[in-house]
């Protein structure tokens, strides 16, 4: 399979196991838990289950295996969508393509469906009793989505709105809103394995803090180049509210570059890997040539 056969069927994948473990519709209370499959089913690329995926093949691990912490870490990702669309943070009416959460539904609906996604990812992978390393990502996985990940790097980006930031103070603020969920997919995807060193957990780390930064250089690129039809969500929003982005302070052109070097150094921390590592590269690749 290509890239795109093999992010479709990562989706298909985890969606249906998705599917099975969110509540349905039907069962009480039916309005929470239809605001929570509403966010969960309303479209997306599944990136964050996908790396998990690739990783976690990499190294040897069945799909079977990646199932729960694929699943996990898109519930973390579909919470933070909730929330962050919220009136008091980024006052978002459209989110792929469809009304935001709390547009759709109301605001305290919006705010109890994104509490219940979060505690939904930890049941989840709390399940896995086969797995020896469950303790090990459930810790993985509540660091990335707490205070110093990407719950911290939100009250670091609300706090910058108006300033200038250098380009360290504006890495650092990525590499805990976007940055640190990428980083645990691939780390969930690695300790899935019965075997894995320390030299190649630290590889894959340092692979996915380089790709969570190109992600990000790449989305706030798009915020600029793309539209709302293509993007599914206004587009120039960071420029309106005065957000402090890589293209405001370096320019299209110096951040395409940037960009271009991350997926470099992505690249080059897989040197050691085989052939089992290609989806991982293909992705790094993707990521910077992505319109949406």
């Amino acid at each position: 399979m290509d890239l795109a056969e093999k992010l479709t069927h990562y989706q298909q994948r985890v969606d249906s196991y998705l599917d099975q473990h969110l509540p349905k519709e039907r069962i009480a209370p039916e309005n929470l838990h239809q605001a929570m499959r509403y966010s969960v089913f309303t479209g997306g690329k599944r990136v964050r289950p996908a790396l998990v995926y690739m990783a976690g093949h990499a190294l040897g691990v069945t799909e079977s295996a990646l199932d729960a912490p694929a699943a996990a870490v898109e519930l973390i990702h579909a919470y933070s969508l909730v929330h962050d669309d919220l009136p008091a943070m980024d006052n978002d009416d459209l989110r792929r393509g469809q009304p935001t959460c709390h547009k759709k539904f109301d605001e305290a609906r919006a705010i109890l469906a994104g509490d219940a996604l979060q505690t939904l990812a930890f049941y989840v992978l709390s399940q896995q009793t086969e797995q020896i390393n469950a303790l090990k990502m459930i810790e993985i996985l509540s660091l990335a989505a707490g205070s110093r990940g990407m719950a911290g790097g939100q009250a670091i980006d609300m706090a910058a709105v108006g300033q200038s930031l250098s380009i360290t103070r504006l890495e650092n603020m990525h590499i805990h809103k976007t940055g640190a969920l990428i980083r645990a997919s691939v780390l969930l995807g690695a300790w899935t394995a019965a075997k894995v060193s320390h030299a190649q957990l630290n590889r894959l780390d340092h692979y996915g803090k380089c790709i969570g930064l190109a992600f990000q250089i790449k989305d706030d690129i798009l915020d600029v180049e793309s539209s709302t039809e293509a993007l599914g969500k206004r587009q120039g929003a960071d420029d309106m509210r005065y957000k402090p982005t890589y293209p405001a302070l370096l320019g299209l052109d110096a951040a395409k570059q940037m960009a271009q070097e991350w997926v470099a150094d992505a690249l080059a921390s897989l040197a050691d890997f085989d052939d089992k590592a290609e989806s991982l590269r293909a992705l790094a690749r993707y990521i910077i040539q992505r319109d949406y």
